[in-house]
């Protein structure tokens, strides 16, 4: 892929720049506030099981991805970017850049929390500021859920995530309709109608 003449040559010297703005603070990098130019697209990819490639190889080492994963951005253009004070470059995403591997249920009825725990180590309490969302997979027809990490980043869940999920599912009410759905941090999250239920392949 064409990259332009201030485009990082190398994984490494991103892990550099990373590294020095992660430093700067503790917690996740102030990457909305950051308004650096585009410097061109990365030969880096992220699959839709949550592997990271870098010119086509897998890397390996689960704390540069984690390192990559805190200056992931999503912008209204609908592209992600990796992002530092001084460099901004695209990278491509399979399908959402994180993956939610792990789900902890607690509490009951309107008090129950759904909290979920990404492969890069976000933890997301499903709530209205981090909602669930669920879409049918037009290539089989299966439910794909999605909770929102931060910003515009999302997780997909894991098909086991997906089936714990779904089992705490209950029919609710929803603006006059019946819909199976499931409750978290005080707000309703449809999945289907009712009806839908049992024709669905999950």
């Amino acid at each position: 892929m064409a990259q332009s003449e201030g485009t990082l040559r190398d994984a490494a010297g991103l892990e550099a720049l990373i590294s020095r703005a992660a430093a700067q603070g503790k917690g996740l990098p102030p990457v909305e506030k950051w308004n650096p130019d585009f410097c061109g697209d990365l030969d880096m990819e992220i699959k839709a099981d949550g592997t990271w490639f870098y010119m086509g190889t897998p890397i390996g080492r689960a704390p540069l991805v984690r390192l990559f994963s805190t200056v992931l951005r999503r912008d209204a253009d609908g592209k992600t970017y990796l992002v530092t004070p001084v460099e901004k470059v695209g990278i491509r995403v399979e399908d959402a850049p994180f993956l939610g591997v792990e789900l902890n249920v607690s509490g009951e009825g309107g008090d129950q929390v759904m909290t979920f725990r990404t492969n890069v180590g976000d933890i997301v309490e499903a709530n209205a500021g981090n909602p669930l969302r669920f879409v049918i997979d037009p290539a089989n027809g299966g439910l794909k859920p999605y909770v929102l990490v931060r910003g515009r980043l999302e997780a997909l869940l894991a098909r086991p995530v997906m089936y714990e999920l779904v089992s705490h599912g209950e029919d609710i009410v929803v603006g006059g309709k019946s819909m199976f759905a499931v409750r978290s941090g005080g707000t309703v999250f449809p999945i289907m109608p009712s009806g839908e239920l049992e024709e669905q392949s999950l």
